[in-house]
C-alpha cells in the first residue's frame, strides 16, 4: 500500500512538469542560428548531439548556449546561460 500511494505521490509532482511550459529560445547576436539555420549541414554528427557555442554579447557577458541537432540536421536551440566573464 505505501508503494502504491508513493507512486501515486510521485506521478501527481511530475504531472506538473512539462517542458511545454517553458518558452522557446530566441537567438541573439552572435547565436548560431541567429539569421537562420548554418548553410552547411552537419552529415557526420548523429542526431540528438549536443552542439556547443560560447561568446561575448553586447554589454561584455558571456554567452554560453547548447543546441542539439534535429532529425533534418538543423540546431535547436535548447539552453543559454549569460553571466560575467569571471564570476566572484
Amino acid at each position: 500500500m505505501k508503494a502504491l500511494l508513493s507512486a501515486l505521490f510521485a506521478g501527481a509532482l511530475l504531472a506538473g512538469c512539462s517542458s511545454a511550459d517553458t518558452p522557446a529560445l530566441d537567438p541573439i547576436p552572435g547565436s548560431i542560428t541567429y539569421g537562420g539555420q548554418p548553410r552547411t549541414k552537419l552529415t557526420k554528427s548523429p542526431v540528438g548531439s549536443a552542439v556547443y557555442n560560447q561568446f561575448y554579447n553586447g554589454t561584455g557577458q558571456r554567452v554560453e548556449e547548447t543546441y542539439i541537432l534535429q532529425p533534418d540536421r538543423s540546431l535547436k536551440l535548447v539552453r543559454r546561460v549569460v553571466g560575467p566573464d569571471f564570476p566572484d
